[in-house]
C-alpha cells in the first residue's frame, strides 16, 4: 500500500495582523498572571505556585514576541518601500529612453 501524499502545493502563508495578536497573547498572560496573584497562598500550600510564575513567563517571553515581530513588520515595510521605489525608478528610465511623441518622421493611419 502506497503512503499517501498530497497532490495540489501549500497554500501561501496568511499574513494577518501579527503584531496585535502578539500583543494581545501578551496582555491575556498577564492578566492571567495578575488573576491568580491573589490566590499565592493557596497555590504554596498545594505545591502549585508555578502556576502563578508560568504566566508571569509567558508575558515576559510575549514582551519579546512584541521586539520581534514589531522589527520584522518594520522590515517587511522597508522593503516594499525599497522594491516600489525601485520599480518607480525602472519605469522612470524607461520612459525617458522613448522618443518623445514629437516629429519622428511616422505617419498614423486612421
Amino acid at each position: 500500500m502506497e503512503k499517501w501524499t498530497p497532490k495540489h502545493e501549500a497554500p501561501e502563508p496568511l499574513e494577518g495582523p501579527v503584531v496585535a495578536t502578539i500583543t494581545g497573547g501578551t496582555i491575556l498572560w498577564f492578566v492571567l498572571f495578575l488573576a491568580q496573584l491573589p490566590f499565592y497562598g493557596w497555590f504554596a500550600d498545594h505545591g502549585h505556585t508555578w502556576w502563578v510564575w508560568t504566566p508571569l513567563a509567558g508575558a515576559g517571553l510575549g514582551l519579546i514576541g512584541i521586539w520581534y515581530v514589531r522589527g520584522r513588520d518594520a522590515a517587511l515595510k522597508r522593503h516594499a518601500a525599497a522594491a516600489a521605489r525601485a520599480e518607480g525608478n525602472a519605469e522612470a528610465e524607461a520612459g525617458s529612453a522613448a522618443p518623445s511623441g514629437g516629429a519622428t518622421g511616422s505617419t498614423a493611419v486612421s
